[in-house]
């Protein structure tokens, strides 16, 4: 089968790969959409130190079953489908808990480190758990599929968080998590929802999906003048960077609540006296656990918008410049998709 195969660091290939073969209790899709997520372009030059070559990367995907393995029960070949970008066991305490994203034994599609390596969806097929599989709905289709991956996450931070009617809430980074925390707030029942950018054409995207104010400058000023002086309920931090993550702190109310997304710095600073003395909560959030059917069922309804993040559908052919594009942060592009096939 065809990949695009991450041989080197900066160096993508469209290369012929060994097709898969689904095992026992595994699902062989074959692949009509993946996109590229911004820790793919992180890993294609070696920054994040889990995407080490030779890979095919990829995790944010959808398709048609292909084939099952032996014991797979409840699907068919031919069924419209989306999977999980995480594969845990389910045996282990946390999945008996209910935490499959903190799974002792997890892995991650197209993701390779020093613990595991495991092909992903820039190809042809890929091979997974059938426990990990969803199915589509008609009307969604598989370029939006794709981005199902990223509602997940936004909903599991969401879930992390305290928002009651009539709350208010910032998030740090309009990026493609940051615009879709955004809507997740909104359906959790957020009354004001606030976004913070450098990038004024991403809080362009954020004003089009009806944020009650975008902010680029002096973002706590500007938080304390919207909410007379008291800071917002919540804050969303979908950057990964020591000054972002102030500016979440710098921006709740005493006794506010902070949930940190983003995951680019291995390290931050924190200022340890602010969060002690307003006694504010800090919440880490990890991937998704279990939100995949509710965001289907948002993102069917129209309750969570995707189509107008998406900038790019190409075919898997044109991967290699599209990574360099969006490795360059190239002005107006959020989320490329690539198909390597269209199955009916």
């Amino acid at each position: 089968m065809k990949a695009l195969l991450l041989s080197q660091y900066r160096h993508l290939e469209l290369a012929d790969v060994e097709t898969p073969k689904p095992g026992s209790g595994e699902v062989l899709v074959r692949i009509a959409a993946c996109g590229i997520c911004g820790s793919d372009v992180h890993g294609y030059d070696g920054s994040s130190g889990r995407r080490i070559p030779p890979l095919v990367m990829g995790h944010e995907a959808a398709g048609i079953v292909a084939a099952l393995g032996q014991g797979v029960s409840g699907l068919h070949e031919g069924d419209r489908v989306t999977f999980d970008s995480t594969v845990y066991c389910g045996e282990c305490a946390n999945c008996l808990r209910g935490d499959i994203n903190l799974c002792d034994r997890r892995e991650v599609l197209g993701v390779s480190c020093g613990d595991y390596r495991r092909a992903g969806a820039f190809a042809e097929f890929v091979s997974v758990p059938a426990r990990i599989i969803h199915r589509l709905p008609p009307n969604l289709s598989f370029e939006q599929a794709a981005l199902l991956e990223a509602v997940a996450v936004a909903l599991h931070a969401v879930s992390l968080a305290p928002v009651a009617p009539e709350s208010s809430a910032l998030v740090v980074g309009a990026g493609m998590i940051g615009l879709l925390l955004q809507q997740a707030l909104r359906v959790a029942g957020c009354s004001r929802v606030f976004v913070a950018d450098v990038d004024r054409t991403r809080l362009a995207f954020s004003a089009q999906l009806g944020a009650t104010a975008t902010l680029s400058d002096h973002v706590p000023q500007q938080i304390a003048e919207l909410t007379n002086g008291v800071g917002v309920d919540l804050a969303i931090e979908a950057v990964g960077k020591t000054e972002p993550v102030h500016t979440a702190i710098d921006s709740v109310r005493k006794g506010g609540t902070v949930v940190l997304v983003g995951n680019v710095s291995p390290e931050i600073t924190l200022p340890l006296q602010k969060v002690v003395s307003r006694q504010l909560g800090l919440q880490g959030s990890c991937a998704s656990a279990g939100e995949y059917p509710k965001a289907i069922e948002l993102m069917s309804t129209g309750a969570i918008h995707v189509k107008p993040l998406i900038s790019a559908v190409a075919p898997l052919a044109d991967g290699p410049q599209w990574f360099e594009r969006l490795y360059a942060r190239e002005p107006n592009l959020m989320k490329v998709v690539l198909t390597p096939g269209s199955p009916s």
